[in-house]
């Protein structure tokens, strides 16, 4: 379920390097504890993110949750589709729903799981 290439955060983000840039969305679990998704607030082009900060929120019927950037560096480009369809964070988290790209200035942060620890850290957090 989790694309095994990417790295995932314990605040349910995820992370696609390529090169020096890093692509950045919520998770397929994220989306679901979430319900219908609403309204997105994302980081402006050239905003200077560090990981594990905030950078913006989701909304959906439920609740409104903060997003962490997963990844330190600037901003270069943002999903703009988002803000009239956000409900694509609903149908496809991992692809066509990513939400910013990073030019990285440091190496990945330590604490990004691979996929396998990632469902390992979920099954453990629901109990399992």
């Amino acid at each position: 379920m989790y694309p095994a290439n990417f790295r995932y955060s314990k605040e349910h983000e995820w992370v696609n390097v390529d090169g020096n840039v890093a692509t950045v969305g919520i998770t397929e679990h994220a989306q679901k504890q979430l319900g219908d998704i609403v309204f997105i607030e994302l980081p402006g082009l050239g905003a200077k993110l560090e990981a594990g900060k905030e950078c913006g929120t989701v909304e959906s019927v439920k609740a409104v949750s903060e997003i962490y950037s997963p990844v330190s560096g600037e901003v270069t480009e943002v999903n703009t589709a988002l803000n009239e369809t956000p409900e694509w964070i609903n149908q496809d988290p991992h692809g066509k729903a990513w939400m910013f790209k990073v030019a990285l200035s440091a190496p990945l942060w330590d604490e990004l799981l691979s996929a396998e620890q990632y469902e390992a850290y979920l099954r453990e957090e629901e109990g399992h």
